[in-house]
């Protein structure tokens, strides 16, 4: 039996442009837009000037940058399109492989293209290649690298990038296995620290996932020699960090139905700029408050019941999670979520804003809500969630989301999807601009890569 890094070798050299299903081209490019809407609003918020500032240390380079005016070398610019990307946690996720696709996959395959000079079906064949690849590592781990304190996406972006990035440089099928053993030794373990303490390094992740397998692919294109038993090794990706999960690990879930099942077309776009985990108790809320508009000071008690794995990440420490020092500290609350979307209707950029987070009725609710397992949660399958609320005389009012919004069940549809681009892009770039980066990604066949950079790029 050959390797799974052979496997996904072999899949990845043999793919091409008129092998993919209509289905999975155009659901590419939705997911394309959707990445580099959230890009452009991104460049509204100080994270990304700073980044930009820190990265620039290493000099000018020829690569574009997603909406801002500077030029920095591949890698470091992989880095900063990845960190716009993902830099409101509004990117699109697997949900299964709970991996952040977009943010790794889109920002590698647009640059390195761009510098390879290829064409738009070849970027486009790379980067379907990579969502199929990132989706598959992360379904293996059955969300276990979540919950042994690692941000999956962060860990496994640099295998699906070196495949990525060894696609658009034309490796060998060897080259392409030489590649991931080399990414076995460039990956970041991407601790979840952040969510202790509402850092800003899960941001940076995916992009440097990204540039790590860009770096895998260049060396192995240059003869370099890496490891082929990868993913099975006695010191391979699982084992190494998951010694106390390996066992509930399914390996053939990597290379199960691969080329036949596609799991790029089961990517789910964020309809809401928050953790996924707290969706379906945010839509709740709104759902609640649409039905009944009972009053704040009515309600005795909302309680959410959430998967466990949700628990470390939205809930706890609760009294961090219930008063939010930052904006990205909102996105990973529980309360916050439940709160802020029962009171405005709505969870959306400005809702993440200090003067909402920080808003004193909307604290006044936060304190009412409380959490626990939900015993019929269909995690990571779905991201489901229920809401069930208290009023003071004692009427209890219900509302569950059994698969959460934007899953392949409950699709965001193209016309949503242009929706939300417009408005992400909106904060940064004219309508004029905006419509002509749509068009061209819904037509990017007849378009080669550094057009389609040059568009991006720029203030």
């Amino acid at each position: 039996m050959p390797f799974i890094s052979e496997t996904l070798a072999q899949f990845v050299f043999d793919l091409n442009y008129q092998r993919l299903p209509e289905t999975v081209r155009e659901r590419s490019k939705d997911l394309m837009l959707d990445a580099i809407g959230i890009g452009f609003a991104s460049t509204q918020f100080p994270f990304a000037q700073k980044t930009l500032d820190g990265l620039s240390f290493f000099g000018q380079g020829s690569r574009g940058v997603i909406g801002m005016d500077a030029k920095l070398n591949l890698r470091d610019t992989v880095i900063m399109n990845g960190v716009l990307i993902h830099g409101l946690d509004y990117d699109d996720t697997h949900l299964e492989g709970v991996v952040h696709a977009s943010s790794s996959c889109f920002s590698c395959a647009l640059s390195v293209a761009a510098e390879v000079g290829a064409t738009g079906e070849s970027l486009m064949t790379a980067y379907i290649a990579g969502l199929e690849v990132i989706a598959r590592l992360g379904m293996v781990a059955k969300g276990g690298l979540h919950l042994n304190g690692l941000h999956p996406t962060g860990t496994l972006a640099a295998f699906a990038c070196s495949l990525i990035a060894g696609k658009l440089m034309q490796l060998t099928q060897e080259q392409l296995v030489m590649a991931q053993g080399i990414a076995l030794s460039t990956a970041s373990s991407s601790s979840r620290q952040y969510s202790q303490e509402g850092a800003w390094t899960k941001r940076l992740h995916p992009g440097w996932g990204a540039a790590a397998g860009i770096s895998a692919a260049a060396l192995a294109r240059g003869g370099f020699v890496g490891p082929k038993e990868i993913y099975e090794g006695p010191y391979s990706l699982y084992r190494t960090l998951l010694p106390n999960r390996y066992e509930q690990c399914d390996l053939t879930l990597a290379t199960q139905d691969l080329g036949q099942v596609w799991q790029s077309s089961r990517i789910a776009i964020k309809p809401l700029p928050a953790c996924h985990l707290v969706h379906a108790c945010a839509d709740a809320a709104m759902s609640l408050q649409s039905a009944y508009s009972i009053k704040s000071q009515d309600i005795k008690n909302i309680h959410a019941l959430v998967p466990h794995q949700a628990i470390p990440i939205v809930c706890e420490p609760a009294t961090k999670r219930r008063r939010p020092s930052s904006s990205y500290a909102a996105q990973f609350s529980l309360y916050h979520a439940v709160a802020a979307s029962y009171l405005k209707g709505k969870l959306g950029l400005a809702e993440m804003e200090e003067g909402v987070y920080n808003d004193p009725e909307i604290l006044a609710l936060s304190d009412k809500v409380t959490y626990g397992v939900d015993p019929d949660s269909t995690y990571p399958e779905y991201f489901s969630g229920e809401l069930i609320m208290t009023l003071k005389e004692g009427q209890q009012l219900k509302h569950r989301n059994a698969i959460n919004r934007g899953a392949a069940e409950r699709p965001i549809v193209r016309d949503d999807v242009i929706k939300k681009y417009q408005d992400n892009a909106q904060w940064a770039i004219a309508a004029v601009r905006c419509q002509t980066i749509a068009e061209t990604v819904f037509d990017l066949e007849k378009h080669d890569a550094r057009h389609f950079e040059s568009l991006l790029t720029g203030a």
